[in-house]
């Protein structure tokens, strides 16, 4: 990972930190590497205890629904008091959506909204304050490869990952006068348990995701590594693997690839078949084509 001339990659070593969504998945594997390297963590998720086995020993345990401002007091008033402050905030719980614009319907939209977007904003809200007060800090929110990349059938969740970059990158400035560093973790399709949290009505497109994150080619584990990289390196865009490099260039730089595959990727939702990963090979093979 590479760091401006002179500057070291930050160290965790006894740091504070929150990880929400933390007992499972990329926030599971984000703790394990936080508690290997010698931080203190307290995890919040939705369960009444954290389900046995789920983390590491000595990591503390709230009960955290992101959507519950009383939650965040609370999560916030016990770190005051057990931590003295906070070093590091991980907003990484989310759910999975998706669908075409007339087949999801608003509660889909409202839900996904919640959780995914004004949760993290909440928890900005919470510890923003005591960073401040404390002199410094680091918030690292979960977004996606969809927040900067859009395939057809997936509007609500590319809306509310592009509004958590949008966040990240907003705060990075903002902040960055109270010592503050911001970072957005945005990684493809991995294999994880976010394939559960489906829930909408567009039934052949939730089919499709499914199946994109349980026969995905990484594992949680492995994004995790390369975003705790990137987090020690305090970058504003961690992408985590080669799909989301290919496809984000593809966006910026060489703009006529990235909006014909997006076409293709539209006439397969049409054709009731998934949009990606057919997208992205489409980009990866004319992207290769153009350098030629």
């Amino acid at each position: 990972m590479k760091l401006p001339f002179g500057k070291e990659p930050r160290s965790y070593a006894g740091a504070r930190a929150l990880v929400t969504g933390g007992c499972s998945g990329l926030g599971q594997a984000l703790v394990k590497l936080l508690v290997r390297d010698g931080a203190r963590v307290v995890v919040g998720d939705v369960h009444e205890q954290a389900p046995a086995g789920s983390l590491p020993d000595g990591v503390d345990y709230l009960r955290l629904d992101v959507r519950s401002e009383d939650d965040w007091n609370d999560a916030r008033n016990w770190v005051e008091a057990h931590y003295g402050g906070l070093d590091l905030l991980v907003n990484n719980a989310g759910i999975a959506a998706g669908g075409r614009i007339d087949v999801a319907d608003m509660q889909e939209w409202e839900r996904i909204i919640d959780i995914n977007l004004l949760g993290v904003v909440r928890g900005c809200r919470a510890f923003v304050p005591m960073m401040k007060q404390q002199g410094g800090g680091q918030i690292v929110n979960t977004a996606s490869l969809a927040g900067l990349v859009h395939a057809p059938a997936m509007s609500s969740y590319n809306a509310v990952k592009a509004g958590v970059v949008a966040i990240s990158e907003t705060l990075r400035a903002e902040l960055a006068p109270d010592h503050i560093a911001v970072s957005a973790i945005c990684p493809a399709f991995f294999r994880t348990n976010l394939a559960s949290s489906f829930q909408g009505k567009d039934v052949d497109m939730e089919h499709s995701g499914t199946d994109l994150i349980n026969k995905a080619p990484r594992s949680a584990d492995q994004v995790a590594r390369v975003a705790y990289a990137g987090m020690k390196a305090e970058k504003l865009i961690i992408l985590t693997d080669q799909d989301g490099q290919i496809a984000y260039g593809a966006k910026r730089f060489i703009r006529p690839v990235y909006d014909a595959a997006m076409r293709s990727a539209g006439k397969r939702v049409a054709a009731g078949k998934s949009p990606t990963p057919a997208a992205l090979d489409k980009l990866q093979a004319m992207g290769s084509k153009r350098r030629k």
